[in-house]
C-alpha cells in the first residue's frame, strides 16, 4: 500500500509539473495581443483593399488593450509578396493579412506560388467589394447592352485595362466575356489608380474596377461612367447602377477581402481576434465609415469562411481549365 501511494504521489507531482509548464503558454495564446500587430496589405496603398485594411486597424486598435495595430504594404507579383510573408510569419497572431479574392486563389492557380489557401489561418470576410466596367464619360457607351453591342461588332477591338493578370477585373471580364460571348483586348496596369489614370487618359475603352474604386474614381467627375455592377442585386451604395443580370448576363463576382493569419495560429489567439472582430463589426461608428468609403461589410467567420472561398476555388479551376487568363 506504501508502495502504491509514492508512485500515485510521484505520478501527480509530475502531472502538476507538466500543466505548471503548460500554463503559461496557455496563458500567453490567450492573451492576445502581447505586442503591435502588423495587418498586412499586399497591394499598393490607395486602393479598395488598402482602405479595408486601414479603417479596420484604426477601429481594431480600440479592441487590443492598448497594443498598436498598424498597416504595412508589401505589394509585389500581384499579391503574391505579402500574402507569402504572412504565410510564412510565426503563427502567433500578430502578423495578419488582408486576403483578396481572387488573387488568394488564382496564384496558387496558376502558378507555383509560395503559398496556397492552406497556408492560412482564415479567420474572417469582412468586405463583398462586387466587381463593375466602367467607361469615359464621353464615350458612345452608355450601357451594358451597348458595351456588348461594341464588342459584338468589333471583335477583340475594344480593350479593357486591368490591375494585372489574374485580378479581380482581369477574371470578372472573362467571365463577362464567356457569358456573353465577347472578347476585348486586355491591357493590364500596375493597381487600380493606374486603370483609372488610364481611362481618363483616353488609353482604353473600358476600365476594370471594383465598385468601392469606381464609385471613388467617379466622385466629383463627369468623365468617368458606371455601366453595372456584378452582384446579385443592386447595391445600396450606388441604388442607379444596374446589375449585370439586369441585361441577362449573370456575372457575379468581385473582390472579398478577409483577414487571415498564418497556418498553425492557435485556437485560443483565433478566438481572441474574432472577438475583437465581433466588437468592431457592432461599432456604429465603423459602419458608418465603411458605408462612407463604400465598402461593403460582409462578415463570415471562420468555416462558412473556408467554405465561401473553396467554393469559388472551384469556380476558378473551372475557369483555368477552360481560359487560363495568364496565356
Amino acid at each position: 500500500m506504501r508502495h502504491f501511494t509514492r508512485r500515485a504521489a510521484a505520478g501527480l507531482i509530475a502531472g502538476l509539473g507538466a500543466a505548471a509548464l503548460l500554463a503559461p503558454r496557455r496563458a500567453r495564446a490567450a492573451t492576445w495581443p502581447q505586442r503591435p500587430v502588423q495587418i498586412v496589405v499586399p497591394f499598393g496603398a490607395g486602393g479598395g483593399t488598402d482602405m479595408t485594411a486601414r479603417l479596420l486597424a484604426r477601429f481594431l486598435d480600440r479592441h487590443t488593450g492598448g497594443k498598436p495595430v498598424v498597416v504595412v504594404n508589401r505589394a509585389g507579383a500581384g499579391g503574391e509578396v505579402g500574402m507569402a510573408a504572412v504565410a510564412e510569419a510565426a503563427p502567433d497572431g500578430h502578423t495578419l493579412c488582408i486576403l483578396n479574392t481572387p488573387n488568394v486563389l488564382t496564384i496558387p492557380i496558376e502558378r507555383r506560388a509560395r503559398f496556397r489557401l492552406d497556408s492560412f489561418t482564415l479567420i474572417a470576410n469582412l468586405v463583398d467589394d462586387p466587381g463593375t466596367l466602367s467607361v469615359h464619360g464621353s464615350s458612345p457607351i452608355r450601357s451594358i447592352a451597348d458595351l456588348i453591342a461594341a464588342a459584338k461588332a468589333r471583335p477583340g477591338a475594344l480593350t479593357y485595362g486591368t490591375a494585372g493578370v489574374g485580378s479581380a477585373g482581369h477574371i470578372a471580364m472573362l467571365l463577362v466575356g464567356r457569358a456573353a460571348g465577347i472578347e476585348g483586348t486586355h491591357v493590364p496596369f500596375n493597381g487600380s489608380a493606374a486603370v483609372a489614370n488610364a481611362l481618363l487618359g483616353r488609353q482604353i475603352d473600358v476600365a476594370t474596377a471594383n465598385l468601392g474604386e469606381a464609385l471613388g474614381f467617379a466622385r466629383g467627375s463627369s468623365d468617368w461612367r458606371v455601366l453595372g455592377v456584378m452582384a446579385h442585386a443592386r447595391m445600396d451604395a450606388a441604388p442607379e447602377v444596374p446589375t449585370f443580370a439586369e441585361a441577362g448576363i449573370p456575372v457575379q463576382t468581385g473582390s472579398l477581402r478577409g483577414l487571415g493569419a498564418p497556418r498553425g495560429t492557435p485556437p485560443a489567439v483565433v478566438a481572441a481576434i474574432t472577438r475583437a472582430l465581433d466588437a468592431v463589426m457592432a461599432d456604429p461608428e465603423y459602419r458608418t465609415a465603411m458605408r462612407d468609403a463604400s465598402q461593403a461589410i460582409r462578415y463570415v467567420k471562420g468555416a462558412e469562411y473556408e467554405a465561401l472561398l473553396r467554393g469559388m476555388e472551384g469556380e476558378l479551376r473551372s475557369l483555368w481549365a477552360a481560359t487560363p487568363w495568364n496565356r
